[in-house]
């Protein structure tokens, strides 16, 4: 799947996509990561890695220096801009988070919010987001995922998505389980600090992890 393909897929739920979101897990479950994500303090530079509409942006946005939100989507990145306009300390640009064009050792934090499980090579944006972190820089990582649940669960879970957002993009979208996303993170060199499963039906997945 071409980078100009992922784009126009996302880029096409822009205006809709928090509605959309809303709708597929629950306003509940996305103010309980908001909640989380506010708790998190002294971020220092930090990059965000697939922003979308800046929903989860604004949550560390009083908690950070600098911060550079990035999107592969115009789209989203035009929305980011909106929801984020009171906000003096954010900046934006289009990246894909699979190829960092940064030196190595920029940041200090490193967001990953609803993004992980929907990228073609997972594998690649971790060990580009290990690489730019300075030493003892965190990774924040904020996933949706279908985890306990039944089969009748995650029909009804599958069919509210394919009712906003039709069929899923060609490579797919993963569901990770908790010691799936730990194992897969200190794979990298993290260690993992913080490993949450929050909300009931369905739940998300928040990891703090320490290069």
């Amino acid at each position: 799947m071409t980078k100009d393909v992922r784009e126009k897929y996302w880029s096409r739920y822009a205006s809709h996509y928090d509605d959309y979101t809303d709708y597929i897990v629950g306003k509940t479950l996305r103010q309980a990561l908001i909640g989380k994500l506010r708790k998190e303090k002294n971020l220092g530079d930090v990059i965000e890695c697939g922003c979308g509409t800046g929903f989860f942006t604004r949550a560390i946005a009083r908690n950070a220096s600098d911060i550079l939100a990035t999107d592969l989507s115009e789209d989203m990145l035009d929305r980011a801009k909106v929801t984020l306009k009171r906000f003096q300390n954010i900046r934006y640009k289009k990246i894909d988070c699979q190829d960092i064009l940064f030196p190595p050792e920029s940041f200090d934090t490193v967001l990953m919010a609803n993004v992980i499980h929907t990228i073609p090579d997972p594998h690649k944006a971790i060990h580009e987001s290990y690489r730019i972190l300075r030493k003892e820089g965190r990774l924040l990582i904020v996933t949706y995922t279908d985890f306990g649940l039944d089969f009748f669960q995650k029909s009804v879970l599958a069919m509210k998505f394919l009712a906003r957002f039709g069929m899923p993009p060609p490579h797919g979208l993963k569901n990770y389980a908790p010691e799936e996303l730990e194992r897969f993170v200190q794979a990298a060199g993290y260690r993992v600090e913080e490993m949450d499963l929050i909300g009931d039906r369905p739940k998300g997945l928040y990891l703090k992890g320490r290069k």
